[in-house]
Order: structure tokens, then sequence, then C-alpha cells
């Protein structure tokens, strides 16, 4: 309780500072050292992330922490609050980013070239199923085989839920405009008559429009979907004792990498269904001094 009391009061206090003060810091000078103008600060999420844990691993390995740079923690919200409020003022900021993420594609964020893989050598995301789908429920197998798009497709979709559009409505939408990659989707899956799945994600934008983009389309094709959202930790646990049945966000092989290897042989990764997935550092691209992590020790 009080862990929770104190990331609140952390969270609302950034958004209290960001909102008084973001207006009237100077804007971006690329003549000028980088790490006074932000105070060495790396904007970043919530603590016990994965792209946390892989920040504070950079600024170890690109010998950042011996000049001050420093990771802040804090929420997604309230680093998406300081990002908006930066990039409307072109004023320099760096964040941990990911992809998918509509963040990405709407502040025109870079990520900063990492030559050491900190944060791996790219990311994919999977489809992962409990053990015995195959067997017990063929036709749902048969889909998370035939499920997959790419960064292209995801992102308006990301983007019209951000700017205000009920889900349901963005993944209708999504599934009329898109009929030849809805039939792919669903061939040699029978019509499911009423027949119970359960489908788990975690509590991110990505994971939110893809989750409910499958629920549509099985449910449209006469299954009875039943979604959960969890914690990254407790996603893997309940499909590695069988209390849900797949998921089609598992980020690998470096986010959720620790999870993958500790239920390795309780689960069953049937394919990637989406790849280009990112986690790093990033900055907006009027920056365009600032291209890889080493250039924060000196510029």
């Amino acid at each position: 309780m009080k862990k929770k009391l104190l990331y609140c009061l952390t969270s609302l206090l950034i958004l209290l500072l960001v909102g008084c003060s973001g207006s009237q810091l100077p804007q971006y000078q690329s003549d000028k050292a980088l790490g006074p103008q932000i105070n060495y600060t790396v904007t970043g999420i919530e603590a016990g992330s994965g792209v946390m844990g892989r920040a504070d691993q950079a600024l170890t390995d690109y010998h950042l922490k011996t000049k001050k740079w420093q990771l802040m923690t804090s929420s997604t919200a309230a680093m998406i609050s300081t990002l908006d409020k930066a990039t409307k003022n072109h004023q320099p900021i760096v964040v941990t980013a990911w992809q998918p993420h509509w963040m990405v594609e709407k502040y025109h964020l870079k990520f900063l070239k990492d030559p050491q893989h900190v944060f791996g050598k790219g990311e994919n995301m999977k489809s992962v199923a409990r053990l015995g789908l195959k067997k017990d429920q063929p036709e749902i197998y048969q889909f998370l085989q035939n499920f997959h798009w790419s960064l292209a497709d995801a992102t308006p979709l990301m983007l019209k839920i951000n700017r205000g559009e009920k889900t349901s409505k963005a993944v209708k939408d999504y599934i009329r405009q898109h009929p030849q990659q809805v039939k792919q989707w669903l061939k040699n899956v029978p019509q499911g008559q009423g027949k119970k799945v359960t489908l788990v994600y975690t509590p991110f934008d990505y994971e939110v429009s893809a989750t409910n983009l499958v629920k549509q389309v099985l449910t449209d094709h006469g299954y009875k979907v039943d979604i959960r959202q969890l914690d990254v930790g407790v996603m893997w646990s309940a499909l590695a004792s069988g209390s849900a049945d797949a998921t089609v966000v598992a980020e690998l092989p470096v986010t959720q990498g620790l999870y993958a290897h500790k239920y390795l042989h309780k689960v069953d990764i049937v394919r990637t269904n989406l790849s280009g997935a990112k986690t790093g550092l990033a900055v907006p691209k009027y920056m365009t001094n600032i291209n890889k992590i080493e250039d924060l020790k000196n510029k």
C-alpha cells in the first residue's frame, strides 16, 4: 500500500511539474551539450518494467552514470505527458521507448543506435499458447498459426484509439477495411459455435489494440472470447498453469525473455505474429545530432 501511494504521488508530482513549467523550458540547442539542458535525465516509466532494466544497464555499459546521467522512474502516462509537452515546444528530451506503440509515430521519435545491443538485436511479438491447446482446441491453435500482421497495420489502429475512438469501434472498422487479411487469419478455422477461449494480455496500448482485435475476429466467427488484462508475470504464469489459453502479445526475446526462460517447457510458443518490435532510448527527430546512445556522453 505504501509503495502504491508513493508511486501515485511521484507520478502526480511529475505531471504537476511538467504542467506548470514545461512550456517555460528553453528549446533544444544543438550547439550546446545535451546533458545540462535536461539535467542529465532519461525520462522513464514504471520501475520493474523490462525497458527500464535495460535502460539502467545501458547507462552503465555506455559509462553514462560516470557523466552524471540518471534514469527517472515515473509512469507510462507521466512519461508520455512529459514527451507531449517537450515536442510541442521543441524542447530536448530522452525517453525510454518501445514499438509497437503510437508514441513513436505521433511524436516522430527515433531510437538511438545501440551497438552494444543492450536492448537486444530486435524484438518480435509472439503468439503463445498453454500446453495442450493444439489438442484440446485445434481450431484456436490454427488461428494462432494464421494470425500475423505488421507495424504498418497496427500503428493506425493504435493512433485511432489514442485519439479518442472507442476500442470496439476501431477494431470493427479495421476488420471491415481488411477483409482479405481477416479471411487469411480464419483460413481452416471452423465456426466457433459458442466455444470458449481465454486470451491474456498486458496493460499497454498495443497489447490492448491487438488483443481486442483478435477477440472481435473470433467473436464474429462464433467464439465466446474472454480477455483478461494481467501484469506480465501473472500472464505467463496463467499460460503455464493452463488457466488461460493464449496470448498474442508476448514480446521476445528480450523484454519478456526471463519469463519465456522460466516457463520454457510449460508453454507453447506458436509463432511470431509481428516483426520489427523494439525497445530502447529515443529522442525526437528534431534532435538531429543525437543518433546513438554514446552521443549522450559527449553532446
